[in-house]
């Protein structure tokens, strides 16, 4: 069953949106200290769709 709260995307999700692999939203979360957060549904991470628009703006995809 997925989690689905308005105004957070899972792992997949955000990793359409920021046009990138799940794998590396992971990496992302783990490794940026500039990325946004998620917030925990049990072990599930969620991320605010609002933070990830925000940091997609001020770090523009290589090519874009």
């Amino acid at each position: 069953m997925a989690i689905t709260i308005p105004g957070y995307e899972d792992a997949r999700q955000a990793a359409a949106r920021l046009k990138v692999t799940v794998q590396h939203v992971y990496n992302l979360n783990s490794s940026r200290a500039d990325f946004p957060a998620p917030v925990y549904v049990g072990r599930t991470p969620l991320w605010p769709v609002d933070r990830l628009d925000a940091w997609r703006a001020t770090h523009p995809k290589r090519g874009d």
